[in-house]
């Protein structure tokens, strides 16, 4: 039932790329930044725990794999079908422990295979696999994950603490000086640096800051309607105002 929803949907697409003009006019880079949006809302719904939304947003990533995947097929390149094998041929290859005879004696054996097999496949470093259009955060913290999973790492979570420590300190030396350049350079280490904590005590940086983000414009929201409903606009409050009704958030949100 699965195969043949599948292939309905297929249907659909290849059928609007002959049909629609405005589908038929699409590239691979005039609908690669929807593709990301489409990656960001699905993130959002899994967020906010919104099972619906995922169902929607999952739906709308799968349309933008098979929308690639038909301009790819139009240009003699690949098609969905060699999609699935690749991705199939993978699993199977990267899971020796469960599709071959390799007996593993825990999750710490299974990664460390993971990263040998994908060397074993050409890559010249662990790091290769990480996308450069990633997010900064996200990229560091998968950067460390990574040469952590070949035995690159701290021994222990006191030592990358000092090392925050030690980043911070060598930031404020610098703001002393004119050279921005350097002072970029030094808070880069510092972020560095807190995002290796972050992996220490077993938290995603990114997600931390996403869920502050929101979190900040939910109590900056509720800032605004306090100050709309005194009468008064944003720009002519005073700090003081404005604080006030900011602890206020933090004690209702």
């Amino acid at each position: 039932m699965t195969g043949e929803k599948f292939q309905e949907l297929a249907g659909i697409m290849l059928r609007l790329r002959k049909e629609c003009p405005w589908d038929r006019e699409q590239t691979h880079d005039s609908i690669k930044g929807a593709t990301i949006e489409e990656t960001y809302e699905l993130i959002e719904a899994i967020d906010l725990k919104n099972f619906d939304e995922m169902k929607s947003e999952l739906g709308d990533l799968l349309l933008h794999i098979l929308f690639h995947s038909v301009i790819a097929e139009e240009n003699k390149h690949f098609n969905i079908d060699n999609v699935i094998d690749t991705i199939k041929d993978k699993l199977i290859r990267r899971h020796p422990h469960v599709f071959g005879d390799v007996k593993v004696n825990g999750t710490e054996e299974i990664v460390k295979n993971w990263e040998e097999i994908k060397l074993s496949e050409g890559r010249d470093s662990v790091l290769e696999g990480v996308p450069k259009n990633l997010p900064s955060l996200a990229r560091a913290y998968r950067l460390q994950e990574k040469a952590s999973k070949v035995g690159f790492d701290w021994e222990n979570k006191k030592d990358v603490w000092e090392k925050v420590i030690e980043e911070i300190e060598e930031m404020h030396e610098m703001e002393e000086t004119d050279d921005k350049v350097k002072l970029e350079e030094e808070l880069g280490d510092v972020f560095f640096a807190l995002t290796n904590y972050a992996r220490f005590l077993g938290i995603n940086p990114e997600n931390a800051l996403r869920f502050t983000n929101e979190k900040f414009i939910k109590r900056f929201s509720y800032v605004e309607e306090k100050i709309k409903e005194s009468g008064k606009k944003l720009t002519d409050s005073t700090l003081q105002e404005m604080d006030k009704f900011w602890e206020e958030s933090k004690r209702n949100h």
